[in-house]
């Protein structure tokens, strides 16, 4: 039965309210009067004794009371459901739950386990089984078929991929599955989006054993995806992607991210009416775009939304030189025209203005290249050959061509990754072809290896190598007859590279060949980062770690269990839950494996024209409510009103009127308890009052937190000593009790041995009174924590400082605080429970303050410093509590900066070592007498 937005479960209890009437006559029965006869001898004491009047009937009022209470009754056991939902479609032999959990259901996952749970429950309510398979896991998940509660446990530990979905497979298996349950309702929870075989694994699925179809998609899907991010001349271009036909134009920002995760550019991107791409440039200097490590769109919380960026992103500057002189009316015979214009797209440019060598290299080298090309150039001068050797040795890759001036030069060997044969070998002469050579297989240990070789290109001329034992593994390119066409080698850090054949079309055709641009696109990755791992000439072959990998809702993780080394090789590679979107590789060099690429499109998925019944669900929380225990908890309040009408109309609140209103005050207060509940508060001394909050406070020991005022910080500040104290009980001896906060100008402080101070500039600044309390605390062995958290701003030293600073300076100015220093290396806190060189919290880089052991010493190489006591002061700027801090599921609430897993756990750690030297300061100083009193014990 349902009356809009009011539903009943069980309506035929409603004819219970025909009793109301019946119930209200039998509230006005009273039996009649009696007579009244006076006794003549007892009228004395008629005066006296007083009458107890019972009245003919109820007032009105107490009976409208009592007719509503039961009306509430009645209502509550007919199970009222405010705002009820329409019950879904989930009877038959079975029900089979397909749900998409591909990167593109990321930004709404919880909307579509809330969808997923409905359908679950009212199979349940039926009694028939659930087969629940995912398009985003392995192959070998079980699927079931499970009772409703199973499958909700598979629901709730399923979550999105940063991979595709694989609806072919999977669906092959739910209808393999049916087989065995013919009669199954079917329920399709898509993405929205068409994926190649769509049609064939709807065609498997619903053909056979299926007898209905719950059909939940988005009619249009709204993500947004990032396709390109190259690195041009002027800026990087970037191109987005939405759904074809949307008829609204749109605008999305994308950020460019460093390696910390810091933002350091910006750029917007427009879609025109009906438009599916948007481009834009993100114009910054060329230096800044080479810090680039990921660029991702605002707002849009899925991989698709995110580019991962390796050294093939960034730009770097070439330089250009050549001894021959330009011939401007016939460019084409320039020794740097085919090397200009190959390089231009993905490198920029430098060449010096004097053409003398002596000048010209130092020119160069002034503007740290990347990369150096010589076309042609001889002998280099010695007052600046040492310098370009140094360049070389440091991580400079430098590229020669031959010409007739290298091949009258002769050797060098600092310069040249091989030796050379005097002149060069040219078709006809002596040691010279018949025929022009062609190009072979490039080996597999160079750069080249996955290139093609050009069947087009010959060479006539070239300079040789003289054949020495190593002469193969410096060989990147080879002709027919087995000589070298381009030789390299790694030099210290650097690398050489030399073309046997010249810049221009004269030895060959190589230059006029795509080839060519290719081969020198590869050399400028080898010259981006020297011994990255997807550049040098092992990776060709190699497989490469993963090293960072982009989760489903757009965030760089650490990688998972589940995730393989990946294995480069020509064409894009497959993105797949054994190698997810991310970064492969090492600290030393990474290779990006993103999501989508340039050809990637979104295209809506299209409901299947099947003849079964079909019912189409949004994807939404269940926002019906349950009304009946409201309704009861109504009708007992009602209950406890009459009772205390009832004790008032008996004269009883009358003749008793202290204690009745204790009972009165009693009996509302635990309604109420009962009704609401309780408020959990933050404050220390709020839950208990007097002696008992002191008992409770000593009886475990509690980090404390100083209660700022601002709900954001204290908030934060309780969630972080939380995730402390949990990380305390997982890894220590100590169980330490649950976070206080303390009122600074009122609460006592020396329950607590560490209080965490939060510096917040907006936050009002604490009384004298409240501040001599402090000082008190810290001169009677307590420890006061202070946090400024504002790293990357300035420091407690002189000049400018931030806000938070600023307070800090005030509040330290009024407090007798000792010398302070930099946490000493052999200091007792950095091994007081771990050994820990430096203390981060959510950001990384401040030192940590603490008193300075003036009178200190470190004889006889002990493992710690011997007279530090406790410090009753601490600073830092790196935000503890911000990396302490979780959730309720126990999940971090902030990220760190940079966004690095490890910097929580060595957070968490600092904390460990910060609460163990509290609590037993000098031992492990101690700890170095330890064999001397064993010795003496054995005596």
């Amino acid at each position: 039965m349902s009356w809009l937005p009011l539903s009943f479960g069980a309506p035929m209890v409603l004819w219970g309210l025909l009793a109301l009437p019946v119930i209200w006559w039998l509230l006005r029965l009273t039996p009649p009067r009696p007579q009244t006869e006076v006794f003549p001898p007892l009228k004395i004491l008629a005066r006296v004794l007083r009458r107890e009047e019972t009245p003919q009937q109820s007032p009105w009022w107490l009976t409208l009371l009592r007719l509503l209470m039961a009306a509430l009754v009645v209502m509550a056991l007919a199970e009222p459901v405010f705002n009820p939902r329409e019950k879904l479609p989930a009877e038959g032999a079975a029900l089979a739950l397909v749900v998409d959990n591909g990167w593109a259901t990321a930004a709404d996952w919880n909307k579509r386990v809330a969808t997923a749970e409905r359908l679950i429950a009212d199979a349940g309510s039926n009694g028939v089984p659930v087969v629940i398979a995912f398009t985003a896991e392995k192959p070998n998940a079980e699927i079931g078929p499970f009772d409703a509660s199973a499958a909700l446990d598979h629901l709730r530990a399923a979550k999105p991929r940063p991979v595709p979905t694989d609806r072919p497979a999977v669906y092959a298996r739910v209808a393999a599955a049916l087989e065995r349950l013919p009669g199954a309702s079917v329920a399709v929870l898509a993405d929205g989006l068409a994926a190649k075989g769509d049609d064939a694994a709807f065609k498997t699925l619903l053909e056979k054993n299926a007898t209905g179809l719950v059909w939940a998609t988005s009619d249009r899907p709204s993500l947004t995806g990032l396709i390109g991010a190259d690195n041009q001349v002027d800026g990087f271009a970037l191109t987005a992607i939405r759904a074809p036909g949307n008829p609204a134009p749109a605008q999305v920002t994308a950020g460019a991210f460093d390696d910390k995760g810091r933002r350091i550019a910006d750029a917007t991107l427009t879609f025109a009416p009906g438009e599916a791409t948007a481009t834009a440039a993100m114009a910054v200097p060329f230096e800044l775009r080479n810090d680039f490590a990921s660029i991702a769109l605002d707002g849009e919380h899925q991989a698709g939304a995110v580019r991962v960026l390796d050294e093939s992103s960034k730009r770097r500057r070439v330089g250009l030189l050549s001894q021959a002189e330009a011939d401007q009316a016939q460019p084409l015979l320039s020794p740097l025209y085919y090397i200009r214009r190959a390089l231009q797209p993905f490198a920029d440019l430098v060449e010096p203005s004097s053409a003398d060598l002596a000048d010209a290299i130092p020119q160069l080298l002034d503007q740290k290249p990347a990369m150096i090309i010589m076309a042609d150039v001889g002998t280099i001068p010695e007052q600046v050959k040492q310098r370009l050797v140094d360049w070389v040795d440091k991580g400079g890759t430098l590229v020669r061509f031959a010409g007739p001036r290298l091949a009258a030069a002769g050797n060098d060997d600092d310069l040249l990754p091989v030796r050379l044969r005097s002149g060069e070998r040219a078709l006809g002469g002596a040691l010279s072809w018949t025929t022009p050579q062609a190009v072979t297989e490039f080996p597999k240990n160079g750069p080249f290896a996955d290139l093609s070789p050009p069947s087009e290109v010959t060479v006539s001329r070239q300079v040789l190598a003289e054949p020495t034992p190593d002469i193969v593994e410096r060989t990147w390119a080879t002709l027919a007859d087995g000589t070298p066409l381009v030789t390299g080698m790694k030099k210290d850090k650097g690398t050489l590279v030399l073309f046997h054949v010249t810049p221009e079309a004269t030895w060959s055709n190589l230059p006029i060949s795509g080839t060519f641009v290719e081969m020198l696109r590869r050399v400028v990755q080898l010259s981006r980062n020297q011994g990255a791992a997807i550049a040098n000439a092992e990776a060709t072959a190699a497989s490469l770690a993963p090293y960072r990998m982009v989760g489903a809702d757009g965030m760089l993780t650490p990688p998972s269990p589940d995730a393989r080394p990946l294995v480069p090789g020509a064409g894009p590679l497959p993105v797949t839950l054994e190698n997810p979107p991310g970064l492969y590789g090492s600290e030393t060099g990474v290779f990006a494996h993103n999501l989508l690429d340039a050809s990637s499109t979104f295209a809506p998925l299209a409901r299947p024209l099947v003849s079964l019944p079909v019912t189409a669900v949004p994807y939404a929380f269940d926002e019906s409510e349950n009304l009946k225990g409201p309704l009861v908890a109504i009708a007992l309040l009602l209950m406890v009103l009459d009772t205390l009408a009832v004790f008032w109309m008996g004269g009883l609140l009358a003749r008793r009127p202290r204690r009745a209103a204790v009972a009165t005050a009693a009996t509302v207060l635990i309604v109420l308890g009962g009704l609401f509940g309780h408020a959990d508060l933050a404050r220390a001394d709020d839950s208990k009052p007097g002696d008992a909050q002191a008992i409770d406070d000593i009886s475990k020991t509690r980090i404390a937190y100083v209660i700022t005022g601002e709900p954001g910080v204290d908030a934060i500040s309780r969630a972080g000593l939380e995730g402390l104290t949990r990380f305390l009980i997982e890894k220590t001896a100590l169980e330490p009790g649950p976070p206080a906060g303390v009122d600074i100008a009122k609460d006592e402080l020396s329950f607590f041995p560490l209080i965490y101070w939060p510096i917040d500039a907006t936050a009002p600044m604490p009384s004298p009174a409240a501040i001599a309390r402090i000082d008190a605390y810290m001169q009677q062995g307590g420890t006061v924590l202070f946090d400024t958290r504002d790293q990357f701003s300035n420091g407690i030293g002189a000049g400018s400082a931030s806000p938070a600073t600023e307070r800090l300076r005030d509040i330290l100015g009024n407090l007798n605080v000792p010398p302070l220093e930099p946490v000493p290396s052999d200091h007792v806190l950095t091994k007081s429970f771990f050994i820990l060189p430096e203390f981060p919290g959510r950001f990384n880089g401040s030192p940590l303050w603490v008193e300075a052991s003036l009178d200190a010493s470190n004889t006889e190489n002990r493992p710690v410093r011997t007279g530090d006591g406790v410090s009753p002061i601490m600073i830092t700027a790196n935000d503890f509590a911000g990396a302490w801090a979780i959730d309720e599921n126990g999940d971090p609430m902030l990220p760190t900066v940079p966004p690095d897993p490890m910097q929580r756990v060595y957070a968490l750690r600092a904390g460990v070592n910060i609460m163990m030297y509290m609590l037993t300061g000098n031992y492990k100083s101690d700890q170095v007498h330890v064999p001397v009193l064993l010795e003496r014990l054995g005596q």
